[in-house]
């Protein structure tokens, strides 16, 4: 591929959304809310891991509490279904008397039946355990990706032999993360692997059309009010190799059944894996209203699924973001001209902001440094009064290739941050490859990307 080809590729992100949501429907968890028994407003909590391994123990846990007192409800018993791509694994009665049920779970590859162990009571037949003993399920359950539905009936409250009818069926959803991989063809007849990390439900009808330069996929949704009410986030990743060059671009415009997502909602991540990139769908609740709002314009009737689109993108996505390693500060950066030429006075523009709540800090103090093949070509020192500030700077004919913008003593703090940029001459005209900065948070943490792993390919 040659220079003029690359134009500007900004390969960095930032992931505008709590950790604590990043991952997708209910983070592990679902809490059904205004449960009404007797009288009763009960909130329902279900939980259990994101991974379930083979012969490997796990754990469930559901939890009845009451709004009122926010204490847990007494003596309940659950009728709890589970429910796995429309099919039933099984309907049965436990029975908690603190309001606390774990169920211990193993799943079993091959088995054709699972075994309930515990003990039963003589009323209803529910199953109960202590809590150093809890009820195991063994068997063929959670040995796929994917939603898994709990519905979830109150039978017995207060008393165990205060049986309740018709108290209302109520539903908790919850993912196992998927990861499929695909095969796909490039332009010159070469495999190229993309990798698929669901965690929502599973993905299907994969397609990369390097045609058009864009990645399709299908995931099956209901877009039915009472299914939305309770979905937190849907989180679907597409990984592929950081040498394809075919497919890199500054960044990324996302399409859902047609309509183009939110800037936020679509993000590249080239720090989680070594020598993958990624690029994230986060749909938040509201991003999912807005997408049904814009469907119901022109369709009579809703589909069953989601299809996802990416296609490649030439904007550049300044800002850039970097955090100090500690996350108490973060640096944003972008420069001007955006086609840094030697001998052309390129104005970098930054802005260092609270790393927690994305302030402006005033009177920070800072040092810019520029380095190149591991020495230092400019260093400057100043305040920036308003949190902004700018540094100027003129590269010469020969400090082209990697270069790194340093942040060091960010507000006298010994803290840093770095970016690293190439600057890469052509004939005429000047292409810029932006590799990304050094520190990137994703999902509550911080890695470095070492000089030594700027490869790419002309």
């Amino acid at each position: 591929m040659s220079i003029k080809n690359f134009a500007i590729f900004a390969l960095i992100a930032c992931l505008l959304f709590p950790a604590s949501s990043v991952y997708g429907h209910g983070f592990g968890i679902d809490t059904i809310s205004s449960v009404d028994v007797q009288g009763k407003q009960l909130s329902i909590s279900v939980e259990m891991p994101m991974y379930f391994e083979s012969d490997q123990e796990g754990q469930i846990t559901i939890t009845a509490t009451e709004d009122e007192t926010k204490e847990n409800a007494k003596n309940v018993t659950f009728l709890i279904g589970l429910f796995h791509k429309d099919k039933m694994i099984f309907r049965n009665y436990f029975f908690t008397d603190n309001g606390v049920l774990p169920i211990k779970i193993t799943p079993k590859q091959g088995f054709d039946n699972f075994v309930i162990r515990g003990e039963q009571d003589s009323l209803l037949g529910a199953w109960h355990g202590t809590e150093s003993n809890p009820v195991e399920i063994v068997g063929p359950l959670f040995t796929s990706g994917g939603l898994y539905t709990f519905e979830i009936e109150i039978r017995t409250i207060d008393e165990p032999t205060n049986i309740i009818e018709d108290s209302g069926i109520y539903n908790a959803d919850l993912s196992l993360i998927e990861t499929v991989s695909f095969i796909e063809e490039d332009s010159e007849n070469n495999d190229v692997e993309f990798r698929l990390k669901s965690y929502f439900d599973t993905i299907s009808n994969f397609n990369y059309d390097y045609g058009t330069s864009q990645v399709t996929f299908e995931m099956p949704f209901d877009w039915s009010e009472k299914q939305m009410s309770h979905v937190n986030v849907v989180h679907v990743e597409t990984h592929f190799p950081n040498d394809f060059v075919e497919f890199l671009a500054p960044s990324y415009s996302g399409y859902v059944n047609g309509i183009e997502l939110f800037k936020s909602s679509v993000s590249v991540d080239d720090y989680t894996e070594d020598d993958e990139r990624i690029i994230h769908f986060v749909l938040l609740q509201d991003h999912l209203r807005y997408l049904k709002n814009e469907m119901k314009k022109d369709l009579d009737d809703y589909p069953d699924n989601m299809t996802f689109t990416i296609s490649m993108s030439e904007d550049t996505a300044f800002p850039l973001e970097a955090y100090t390693k500690s996350e108490d500060f973060k640096v944003h950066l972008s420069w001007d001209p955006k086609d840094v030429e030697p001998d052309v006075a390129t104005n970098f523009i930054f802005t260092i902001r609270d790393g927690r709540t994305n302030e402006p800090l005033r009177s920070s103090d800072y040092t810019f440094v520029i380095i190149q093949n591991g020495e230092e070509i400019h260093r400057a020192s100043g305040t920036a009064q308003v949190g902004g500030e700018f540094e100027k700077f003129t590269f010469t004919e020969d400090q082209t290739g990697p270069t790194v913008i340093k942040f060091e003593n960010i507000r006298n703090t010994g803290q840093e941050t770095e970016f690293v940029l190439v600057v890469v001459p052509e004939f005429g005209t000047i292409a810029l490859l932006i590799l990304g900065v050094a520190f990137f948070v994703i999902v509550g943490f911080s890695r470095k990307l070492p000089l030594n792993s700027l490869n790419f390919r002309m």
